[in-house]
């Protein structure tokens, strides 16, 4: 898939595609995670029963893109250099920033949690500054950021209490969550120059998912009891991560990460509607369409900009 065409995935209409069908996937987890805490039973403060169910949910993951590769005849064996690299990835990508995420939403409002957690955006376009000359800040890019930012904020508060204080296992957590994710965002694109693209998603999932699924036993959740129902929900959620990872990781080896880290702004919107759709959690009012107005405009200033660039180069 990756290697057809050279540089499909560094064209703009596939990077839109890609890009916000990963970010579609991503916003359906939201309500499709809250539906499986019901299903599983899985209390609201019961934080390491939710670390658990995200191991069982990773470590399928990667179970679907290895089987991918087998089925598509690629190889699934890592070259010993490369080990050390993945697990790296895998311990910053999936285990900590999952652990520090559900740690942190488990302790403030999920208002607070959502805005914060799309600090990761902004994390991710200013670390890009420092190791990237093609994902250089701009003035554009500033503005970009500070639109989308408040897109999410929008968005996110509509229908809901922002709270007050901050605490370290609450909004420090997600935070720091956030600030692991873009670690982990350039960190990936690094790897995805000399590893398959499938196998960084499957083996860093793998290793985190591991990681996850002790740390939950070992915090005292209980085996999780599997049904008729709650098992297709955890394969579905499992495709999310499988589909939504090597479709990202792709996205990064071929352009910046600025250019496609803006496209996470999108979550938030895709998990409103989403929740709107399945839960009736909140109602569609004019702060909504206010905030896709001003992501669409980040996107796109941050794409104009970049293009720019290149032209400039």
């Amino acid at each position: 898939m990756e290697k057809t065409k050279g540089n499909l995935f560094d064209k703009t209409y596939m990077i839109i595609i890609l890009a916000l069908f990963s970010c579609f996937l991503w916003g359906s987890a939201f309500p499709t995670i809250k539906v499986g805490y019901d299903l599983f039973q899985i209390s609201g403060s019961d934080t390491y029963g939710k670390i658990l169910f995200a191991g069982y949910r990773f470590f399928l993951s990667a179970v679907m893109i290895l089987g991918f590769c087998i089925l598509t005849r690629r190889e699934i064996k890592i070259r010993k250099y490369d080990i050390k690299g993945i697990l790296l990835l895998g311990l910053l990508q999936t285990a900590i920033n999952y652990t520090f995420f559900y740690i942190g939403v488990s302790n403030t409002s999920g208002t607070k949690g959502s805005i914060l957690s799309a600090t990761g955006t902004l994390f991710s376009v200013i670390l890009a500054h420092f190791f990237y000359k093609e994902d250089k800040l701009t003035n554009k890019k500033i503005l970009g950021l500070i639109l989308g930012f408040t897109g999410v904020v929008l968005v996110t508060i509509n229908g809901g209490s922002f709270g007050s204080g901050f605490s370290l296992t609450g909004e420090g957590f997600v935070l720091i969550a956030s600030l692991t994710g873009a670690i982990s965002g350039i960190y990936t694109k690094k790897l995805a120059g000399q590893v398959d693209t499938f196998l960084i998603t499957a083996y860093q999932l793998l290793t985190g998912s591991l990681f996850l699924i002790a740390v939950g036993f070992l915090g005292g959740a209980e085996t999780l009891k599997f049904t008729d129902k709650n098992i297709w929900l955890l394969l579905y959620l499992s495709f999310i991560s499988a589909a939504a990872f090597s479709i990202w990781t792709i996205l990064l080896k071929h352009n910046g990460v600025g250019k496609v880290s803006v496209y996470k702004f999108t979550i938030p919107i895709f998990g409103t509607f989403l929740s709107y759709i399945f839960l009736k959690e909140r109602v569609l009012g004019a702060n909504v369409i206010l905030a896709i107005v001003l992501v669409s405009i980040s996107i796109i200033l941050i794409n104009l900009d970049m293009a720019k660039e290149k032209k400039l180069e």
